[in-house]
């Protein structure tokens, strides 16, 4: 059996809907900023209880947006080490520079006491990342810090389409959420991002930075520096089509979630990464940590020769690591060190079958039975 890292899944149903959207859109011209776009926005802000999202051409420059109407110019940001590489680049094409903070294991994000340990007087925002799908509890005492200390809160929720903690949605806790439709992601267009927010100047000011910092789509003055984010009505086409399957596609990953959490948390050598009881996960990652005596790339490896391939990890260096950021003073940051180096993440596919699950975790425990521990670490 083949197991892929990631599989798209549109039904015949699906293609031929949206061939017929993307016909349409031909057939009238309209192939930017037209209907497709503004029903998108309108059917993912209500699922994500959100009064606005802006449609944009990727999670990135959702980010980049969101942080340049925030005004963040010759200021810090605080983000997760943990995190992908966009995070960060959206802060420094702000203009602004990362402040690199820790993270705890149980979650693999920022906590409370982390975010306070990087703040500095130049810091004006945190980034809080929603990695894997998971929206930690410590959300919540983020905010209120935030809050207490006069920063804003953005969460990165490029992972966390759906995804929900005491019933409130990612992209709700801050005063922006930011998504991705790249095509791993659990709802994808093949590239497109999402703003979300409640607040009117943000998605005002949005609008006007997604398209050349225009005041109006049909002309007017150039009022901001923006650059060329808009969405095409191919991509809205695809991606309207695929959110109404996210509910559908998020039950099928957390049975498959269920069944990884139950063989896992008695297999040796390995340790799931659990989603707290009062959040919703839409699984885009199942993340485990092995031992610090077993060999990733080994375990990895063993896999391939059975046909599972494990997804990309979240991630396998934390920024603080990476040449391009060498320049920051940073210091040591040990448990995304540590988390970084010992993660693996298997595959998850929103249409996996039980015969798929099975094969994963026969294959998994046979790898760890015979993979040697590395001697002279301790686990």
């Amino acid at each position: 059996m083949n197991i892929p890292a990631a599989r798209l899944v549109f039904s015949p149903e699906d293609r031929a809907e949206i061939l017929g959207l993307i016909d349409e859109s031909l057939q009238t011209g309209s192939l930017t900023l037209g209907a497709r776009t503004r029903e998108l926005e309108a059917s993912f802000a209500a699922r994500h209880q959100s009064r606005y999202a802006v449609a944009v051409s990727s999670g990135t420059s959702a980010l980049e947006i969101t942080l340049r109407v925030l005004g963040v110019a010759g200021r810090e940001v605080v983000v997760p080490a943990n995190t992908f590489f966009a995070t960060s680049a959206a802060v420094l094409h702000a203009g602004a520079t990362p402040r690199f903070a820790d993270i705890a294991e149980s979650s693999l994000a920022l906590t409370a006491e982390t975010v306070e340990a990087a703040l500095t007087p130049q810091t004006v925002g945190v980034i809080i990342v929603h990695v894997g799908g998971i929206i930690s509890p410590d959300v919540v005492a983020i905010r209120e810090l935030c809050d207490r200390r006069g920063l804003f809160l953005v969460e990165d929720a490029a992972h966390a389409h759906g995804c929900s903690l005491d019933g409130r949605s990612a992209g709700t806790f801050g005063v922006a959420g930011t998504f991705s439709f790249y095509p791993t992601k659990v709802i994808t267009a093949g590239e497109g991002g999402m703003i979300v927010t409640a607040d009117d100047r943000l998605r005002e000011e949005a609008v006007v930075y997604r398209d050349q910092g225009k005041a109006g789509f049909l002309g007017g003055e150039h009022i901001r520096l923006g650059y060329a984010w808009r969405m095409s009505e191919v991509h809205a086409a695809i991606a309207s089509v695929h959110l109404r399957r996210l509910d559908e596609f998020i039950a099928t990953r957390a049975s498959v979630a269920k069944r990884y959490d139950a063989v896992l948390l008695e297999l040796d050598r390995i340790t799931p990464v659990l989603v707290p009881d009062q959040a919703v996960s839409n699984y885009y990652k199942y993340v485990a940590l092995l031992d610090r005596d077993t060999d990733r790339d080994a375990i990895k490896a063993g896999l391939r020769e059975l046909g599972v391939s494990p997804t990309g990890e979240v991630y396998a260096t934390p920024l603080h690591r990476e040449p391009v950021f060498a320049h920051l003073d940073t210091g040591s940051l040990p448990v995304a060190e540590d988390v970084c180096a010992r993660q693996i993440c298997l595959p998850i596919h929103s249409d996996m079958t039980d015969a798929e699950v099975d094969y994963v975790l026969d294959s998994l425990a046979q790898v760890l039975r015979t993979v040697p521990r590395v001697t002279g670490i301790a686990s």
